[in-house]
């Protein structure tokens, strides 16, 4: 079994860490430059940046953020928003991103996904999908979740699990999972929603959205069958290390690299 990896994740608003409760409520978490390299030193897996505002406000991440954010961080580096075009994950890969995300710009144009794959390989596209629960059906009483876009502002009218196999066929080597509903509560990530897309895809699901305690990303590992799981507030505000997160889930039998100590 492939090691699971523990991935802080750095939403970033005007230049600054910020974390909020369901998408609202935002709060500044410091310096993203700084945090980055606090976690790389403390033994995280990789570090994922996403410039939150960059779609809505219809600007590009930052670049000198990640130029410098890759200088102190020698761990896979993913960067999204606002990336519109292959042209730009050029320019965010040659400034040191190993890895681009994208959101609503795959949304609207399906095809990127394809574009940037066959340009840059499968291993450097990441989709990211932010999607919240919808009324279950009266037929079969079946779970069922919407895509949302813009950082989650819109709704889109996508079928979740239509989409991540549309991802996953159009060439995303990775797929950036986000429930709306837990993001930011603290009271655990969506299983059922990781469950049902691990499900549907061969590729790795990264989990996003709710962890507030140890057990939440345990289960998130094991029930909802992901293979990383993405942490912000517990992180930024010292809930918890990147050592006590690894140091709980290899007592539970789960294989994760070791810490930096």
């Amino acid at each position: 079994m492939l090691a699971k990896r523990i991935i802080p994740c750095l939403d970033v608003r005007d230049g600054r860490v910020v974390k909020g409760t369901r998408f609202v409520n935002i709060r500044d978490a410091g310096d993203p430059v700084e945090r980055a390299a606090f976690y790389n030193s403390e033994g995280a897996d990789e570090i994922v940046f996403l410039d939150i505002t960059a779609s809505v406000e219809g600007r590009r991440a930052i670049i000198d953020v990640v130029r410098k954010t890759a200088e102190v961080v020698f761990i896979p580096l993913t960067v999204g928003g606002g990336i519109d075009s292959t042209l730009f994950m050029q320019e965010l890969l040659q400034s040191g991103a190993d890895k681009v995300s994208l959101n609503t710009a795959a949304l609207k144009n399906p095809g990127l996904l394809k574009e940037g794959a066959e340009q840059f390989g499968s291993q450097c596209i990441v989709a990211a999908i932010d999607a919240c629960r919808v009324d279950k059906t009266v037929q079969n009483d079946t779970l069922k979740w919407e895509v949302y876009s813009h950082g989650g502002r819109k709704a889109t009218g996508r079928d979740l699990i239509e989409w991540v196999k549309e991802v996953e066929d159009m060439g995303a080597g990775e797929i950036l999972l986000t429930s709306m509903d837990a993001d930011g509560t603290l009271d655990g990530y969506d299983t059922e929603m990781l469950a049902a897309v691990t499900d549907a895809v061969d590729i790795p699901v990264i989990a996003s959205g709710g962890a507030g305690t140890l057990e939440h990303l345990y289960d998130a590992l094991t029930k909802g069958n992901a293979h990383a799981v993405l942490a912000a507030s517990i992180l930024h505000y010292g809930t918890f290390t990147i050592t006590e997160i690894k140091d709980y889930l290899a007592s539970k039998g789960l294989p994760v690299r070791p810490a930096n100590k």
